[in-house]
């Protein structure tokens, strides 16, 4: 009697979507839940957190931004246990699917090889287009190149864009493929899941069917190229699949973070292919391009709510000049003002922007490199880096080398193969294990977390000096 009692509670205790949702109707307001919060799926409940999934990345960092605390507040009323709520993406949105159904003939013959194998990871976001890309003096002819390259005529074969993290490649190569969409079949897939789905194919048997699917679109644009470093199999194939289209007359969009003459491990004659096309590169947005961002996102913000506090234009003009790094980093920051702004009830000066912005200030000045983490992750742990570095599990040498790893993921670009190679050549799992570790931890350990902000901020502001 005492188990079916336990199991009773249990399912009482089961949260009801349908009831969080009216709630969030009836707290948000109409517009509000119509716009954005319909949008969100109930995916699985488990021991102390929910999974929720939405549709589009855009969407998915508009709600967690605005609305995540306050749904969780809402699910919590429910269900006290609730810790936190995962939100992540759904890229079989059935909606859209439902759709493509609807349009004419020739527009759902172009869109069915996309709906038979690839929807899954064809991740055309119709929040990135040409309308919304902020074009100055930095990123104008990567702009209008990309948009030559909608005209049938172009010679632009391949097109390769390259710049820093979170210049705009991705938003272009979004944009070109929202626009060919309508008229051809188009293929958009990072460089990491290009690969992905050739393992799989590889481990299924399954490689005619991968050969026929990327040599069928008429469009085929891959970002961050750089990410196919070193994988020898995976090049071979790439290579052959680029000459297939190319023959075909198959236009093809690349991105990468520099020219193809730069990039490491990748085949010469595949940076060949890439160099005979044309070359082009989004520079840093000079103060111009980052003052018109920040005014449009701002504009943007007041057109989903009237209500939003207003930004000074001080704050508009300190972030504009000191967020040099990249435009996300820019738009991240007006994000965590908008936040603060939202929390207080009120703008903050210059001096709490500071305070909110410690970790992006001067960044660009001070150039965070892996053997600069591990340094600085030595001397406070009082280990040499030959000790971390070894492959001894010591439990005083286990977690520096867990906090240096997670450092390096957090606060540079490097993919896990990669850090795994500067850690003495350690497996991609053991990166991830490492990442994970710390980030379990971190929840309950304050000492930790006390520990990582202090290295963090002696990383980013090369502080080598202070003591620990």
């Amino acid at each position: 009697m005492e188990n079916k009692n336990i199991l009773k509670s249990e399912k009482i205790v089961k949260i009801s979507w349908e009831k969080i949702q009216s709630e969030m109707k009836e707290k948000f307001g109409k517009d509000i839940y119509e716009s954005w919060l319909r949008k969100i799926s109930f995916e699985e409940e488990f021991n102390n957190y929910i999974l929720l999934s939405v549709t589009t990345r855009f969407i998915r960092d508009w709600i967690t931004s605005r609305y995540l605390d306050q749904i969780l507040v809402i699910v919590r009323s429910y269900k006290s246990d609730i810790g936190r709520i995962e939100l992540s993406l759904n890229e079989e949105n059935k909606n859209e699917l439902k759709k493509v159904n609807y349009k004419t003939n020739n527009v759902s013959n172009n869109v069915s090889f996309i709906k038979d194998y690839v929807f899954q990871y064809n991740r055309i976001d119709p929040n990135k287009t040409f309308e919304n890309f902020i074009t100055g003096s930095s990123n104008k002819l990567a702009f209008e190149a990309s948009k030559k390259v909608l005209q049938k005529n172009t010679n632009y074969n391949p097109l390769y864009v390259y710049g820093g993290v979170g210049m705009g490649k991705t938003h272009l190569l979004n944009a070109i493929g929202l626009k060919l969409k309508e008229e051809s079949k188009v293929m958009l897939i990072s460089a990491e899941r290009f690969m992905y789905q050739f393992v799989k194919s590889i481990k299924s048997n399954e490689m005619v069917k991968f050969k026929d699917y990327f040599r069928n679109s008429d469009v085929f644009l891959i970002d961050d190229i750089q990410f196919m470093n070193g994988k020898e199999a995976m090049q071979e194939e790439f290579f052959h699949t680029f000459n297939a289209l190319l023959d075909k007359g198959s236009q093809i969009i690349i991105s990468g973070d520099r020219p193809p003459n730069k990039l490491t491990r990748i085949q010469e004659r595949i940076k060949s292919r890439f160099s005979g096309g044309l070359v082009i590169d989004i520079q840093p947005p000079d103060f111009d391009l980052r003052y018109k961002i920040i005014k449009s996102k701002i504009d943007e913000l007041k057109n989903y709510n009237s209500n939003e506090i207003n930004i000074t234009e001080e704050i508009q003009l300190f972030l504009s000049k000191e967020i040099k790094n990249s435009i996300r980093e820019l738009v991240g920051a007006l994000n965590r003002i908008v936040s603060f702004s939202r929390i207080y009830n009120k703008i903050p000066n210059i001096s709490e922007t500071k305070i909110i912005l410690k970790d992006l200030l001067n960044f660009s000045e001070n150039k965070v490199t892996v053997d600069l983490i591990q340094s600085l992750v030595c001397k406070f742990f009082k280990i040499s880096k030959t000790e971390m570095l070894s492959s001894r599990r010591s439990r005083y040498l286990v977690r520096p080398r867990q906090t240096a790893i997670y450092l390096t993921k957090l606060l540079t670009s490097k993919s896990l193969p990669e850090i795994g190679r500067d850690f003495s050549n350690r497996d991609h799992t053991t990166v991830i294990h490492s990442i994970k570790t710390i980030e379990t931890l971190k929840k309950n350990d304050t000492e930790l977390c006390n520990n990582i902000d202090t290295l963090k901020n002696q990383i980013l502001y090369n502080n080598q000096n202070n003591e620990i």
